[in-house]
């Protein structure tokens, strides 16, 4: 019990570390938190390094994912019981990505500066890192934090990552320097001066609006109706009363399976959702081919004729589709949010997509917006983003503004504007910066009848990705793990 109590602070710390992310948006808490756990591990072996990252991480992605009990709460009879256990899971799965770097940094370098470096630098390389192991996972990076700040504009040169260096730095500095308080300088100095170069570009000119009037459909269907058979058939003519009242248009956008039906199934009703919309209309609609469902977006032209469809490939695990799920659907076990058969398939992968009277697009359906791997390495650039989602799975509290946030900062990344159309909320039109031109708030029926916004010239982002930040992260670990004595 003495060894739990002793780690109780860092348990505290790493939870107010995680106060920075939206809806918050305490960003200095969270440098002053994380300085804090380092300032504590600087002299700390291995063991204890590990154990009090794990707390810390425990901290963190308790608070930050919360959210990830709502799903389990739209079905409460049934489902509710698994919430609490969800949360403990992904708190402690989440936690050892930052106490398992932590530990075998600590354990290869000597203490005081190079075992903060070395922490510090392993932790950034773990957050790249769960992007991309059993599928990739995202959320709630570091760098998040900064979502909200001109400091953010620093991602259109480094991404994501790049401003978890930066907010890592600034923590590490006062810990590694021999004298605290010229280290706190200098990290206020960094982050001073990261923040005048954002706002110096959020000041430049943006490239002018498209002459493409987009609007936005929001039906606010709430997830536990969403599918009830009277209910969808409610929500169906709010789609199409809002598509189709008074103003100019010329593209008409619906969020993520924003109907009850198979796209297949859709013919008698295609000419009227075309002739409400006005425009060519890019919906959210679940399909079948050979057998198999597949969450799409799908473009129809006017007279009801269906256009280009694109199929979402970056699947939610145990969401939309499960491990082996062909053999465990022959004992009942399915994907959990999916609406048709034992879970979707997944589409071939990114793809830009034509629209009549519009730029090109890449579409992005929900969950993979959260990977800026996916926005990259296209044989064409597309003149905007399109997010399709249904946030009405992550409640009301923070996890529809942390989805938020990861959108912009997508922007921001490839200098491209970005649509979003979310079933209860946030809706919005988010132009080359990052920043929110118009929205709807959660909850809300409605639409946004809004221009769209113009494309920057590619970012150095876009052309060199993560590579810059990964090459830094190894000079610092070469240069602090080198350092560690022999044993002779």
């Amino acid at each position: 019990m003495r060894r739990v109590r002793a780690l109780l602070p860092d348990l505290g710390l790493g939870a107010v570390a995680a106060l920075g992310l939206a809806p918050l948006g305490l960003w200095p808490a969270s440098v002053l938190a994380l300085a804090a756990i380092l300032w504590r591990t600087a002299a700390d072996g291995a063991p204890a390094a590990f154990w009090r990252f794990l707390a810390a991480g425990a901290g963190w992605f308790a608070l930050a994912l919360f959210w990830i009990t709502e799903p389990f709460l739209v079905d409460a009879a049934r489902y509710g019981w698994m919430a609490p256990f969800a949360l403990l899971l992904m708190a402690l799965g989440g936690a050892l990505f930052w106490a398992l770097p932590a530990g075998l940094a600590a354990r290869l370098s000597r203490p005081g500066t190079p075992r903060v470096a070395a922490i510090a630098a392993s932790l950034l390389l773990s957050d790249w890192l769960r992007g991309w192991i059993f599928t990739g996972f995202p959320w709630a990076q570091i760098g998040h934090v900064w979502s909200d700040t001109p400091v953010a504009q620093i991602a259109s040169v480094t991404g994501a990552l790049g401003l978890g260096a930066l907010t890592l730095a600034a923590a590490a500095l006062p810990a590694a320097t021999r004298r605290p308080l010229a280290g706190a300088v200098l990290a206020a100095l960094l982050i001073g001066g990261t923040w005048l170069a954002g706002q110096v570009r959020l000041n430049a000119p943006l490239p002018p609006d498209r002459s493409v009037m987009l609007r936005i459909v929001q039906p606010d269907a709430t997830q536990h109706l969403k599918w009830d058979p009277e209910w969808s058939t409610v929500f169906f003519q709010r789609l199409l009363d809002l598509s189709a009242q008074p103003g100019p248009r010329d593209l008409v956008i619906w969020p993520e399976t924003a109907v009850n039906f198979l796209l297949e199934e859709a013919g008698p009703v295609l000419p009227i959702m075309s002739e409400a919309a006005g425009a060519p209309l890019i919906m959210g609609i679940q399909r079948r081919e050979d057998g198999r469902f597949y969450n799409s977006l799908a473009t129809i032209l006017p007279g009801g004729t269906v256009g280009a469809v694109y199929d979402k490939f970056h699947l939610v695990p145990f969401g939309e589709y499960i491990p082996w799920g062909d053999a465990l659907a022959r004992i009942g076990i399915g994907a959990f949010a999916a609406q048709q058969g034992n879970g979707y398939s997944s589409g071939p992968g990114p793809a830009v997509l034509a629209v009549p009277g519009a730029p090109d697009y890449q579409p992005l359906i929900c969950y993979e917006a959260i990977f800026p791997q996916h926005l990259r390495g296209l044989a064409q650039r597309p003149g905007w983003l399109l997010q399709a989602t249904n946030d009405a799975w992550f409640g009301t509290l923070s996890g529809p503004y942390q989805h938020l946030d990861q959108a912009r900062l997508r922007a921001i990344e490839t200098g491209l504007p970005l649509v979003r159309a979310a079933n209860t909320g946030v809706s919005a039109v988010i132009d080359a910066r990052g920043q929110v031109r118009d929205s709807l708030p959660l909850n809300t029926a409605g639409k946004i009848d809004a221009p769209l916004p113009g494309a920057l010239p590619e970012t150095l982002w876009t052309r060199y990705g993560n590579a810059p930040i990964l090459a830094l992260i190894a000079l610092i670990l070469a240069a602090a793990l080198r350092r560690r004595p022999s044993s002779s």
